[in-house]
């Protein structure tokens, strides 16, 4: 089954233009019945127009866009990895109204009584400033100022390459793991030395100045992947968080000398 431009772009509100500018730059190929007929879309090209938007709305650029495309072939695997960020991001929302909802009905009960809100409940679902609390309360407020000032200075280039480097990442040790890898092969310990190459590029990180994660801090984060389902979900879920501690885990006693924290 093959669908018209005009199909898609009435189905998904993208332009004919965009669609057409997207074939011409090969990030979404189309197809034609005949040598010069009309553009048409079947039900792959469908599939990877469904990826595309939703890297779009990460805020992607096209080359960006199309670099994630390219390292990850299996489709239902990286849709899957979607689904569970959308999932996340609805039950973020769900809390976010069902909180505003609460104000709304407290303040309308009695608009005077506003120190009768709780602020628990005023603010559950709004995570901007989680993980500074969390930055802060585990390393230090200098450690989130320098990781934050960094993150501002890349500018929306800089971030958006930072996004597809960390999703490469991660669909790395989610391979690894479906693939049944030991943490202790030489390429899990190549994903380990990877991960930590990226921590530590991050200033603010524990051990940015000496050029590699504290032992400590490495080892901490291993446990974290775990123990937190938020975290967890970028590896696929607890199964994938526990390879990518016991990777870690193994990098950093081979990495680190004997007694070194």
């Amino acid at each position: 089954m093959h669908w018209s431009i005009q199909e898609i772009a009435r189905l998904t509100g993208v332009t004919s233009r965009t669609l057409r500018h997207y074939d011409a730059v090969g990030l979404l190929p189309a197809v034609r019945t005949t040598a010069s007929g009309p553009r048409r879309y079947d039900r792959t090209a469908l599939v990877r127009l469904q990826r595309i938007l939703l890297l779009r709305d990460l805020g992607l650029g096209l080359g960006d866009i199309a670099e994630v495309l390219d390292s990850e072939q299996d489709e239902a695997k990286a849709l899957r990895r979607h689904l569970d960020s959308l999932r996340a991001e609805q039950h973020r929302l769900a809390r976010q109204i069902a909180s505003v909802e609460r104000t709304v009905a407290a303040l309308e009960k009695d608009p005077e009584a506003k120190e009768d809100i709780m602020a628990k409940d005023m603010l559950d679902g709004f995570d901007h400033t989680q993980h500074e609390q969390e930055v802060t309360e585990r390393w230090g407020r200098d450690a989130y100022a320098k990781s934050d000032a960094w993150w501002r200075g890349l500018g929306k280039e800089g971030q958006d390459r930072f996004k597809v480097e960390v999703q490469a990442l991660n669909a790395a040790w989610i391979e690894a793991t479906e693939a049944g890898l030991d943490p202790a092969s030489d390429e899990a310990q190549a994903i380990a030395a990877r991960h930590a190459a990226w921590l530590v590029a991050v200033p603010g990180t524990p051990g940015h100045e000496q050029g590699r994660p504290d032992k400590g801090y490495l080892l901490g984060l291993g446990d974290m992947y775990v123990a937190d389902d938020r975290f967890a979900a970028n590896y696929g879920g607890t199964e994938g968080a526990t390879f990518v501690r016991d990777a870690l885990r193994v990098y950093a006693e081979r990495a680190y000398p004997e007694g070194e924290v």
